[in-house]
């Protein structure tokens, strides 16, 4: 990697990252702190976008986004953005707190959700490119 690339993954993983925190204290101050949807929103978001760009990159489709954009968008914004790491303490806190159904929830829902939005999005959007 050269100076250009450390910069652009940097420039967006700080972007990703207050986006991250706004969002996060966004949403738990709407709806609440005791289940860790903010997390769950920002990861669901996170894999939707990292689809989007992934397929945007594809040789075999109109190739729109160039390894520059590619490597801020889906290295530095998504990496600074999504939050496996805070997804991983925040369900040991809720197994620590007893609170077993709601860990088992907000693991389902992550994976399956985030695994999901990732597919349609970069289906889609390679199915879009394609035409």
């Amino acid at each position: 990697m050269n100076a250009t690339t450390y910069l652009l993954v940097a420039a967006g993983g700080a972007l990703g990252t207050v986006g991250r925190a706004w969002l996060g204290l966004f949403v738990g101050r709407t709806l609440g702190f005791g289940f860790p949807l903010g997390t769950l929103i920002i990861n669901i978001l996170g894999s939707a976008v990292i689809g989007i760009v992934a397929a945007t990159a594809l040789p075999s489709s109109r190739s729109i986004v160039g390894p520059e954009l590619r490597v801020f968008l889906m290295v530095g914004i998504c990496g600074g953005f999504t939050t496996f790491s805070s997804f991983s303490l925040q369900t040991f806190e809720l197994l620590r707190e007893g609170r077993a159904a709601a860990a088992f929830a907000n693991v389902a829902l992550s994976v399956v959700i985030c695994l999901i939005v990732t597919a349609v999005g970069y289906l889609g959007t390679a199915s879009l490119l394609s035409r």
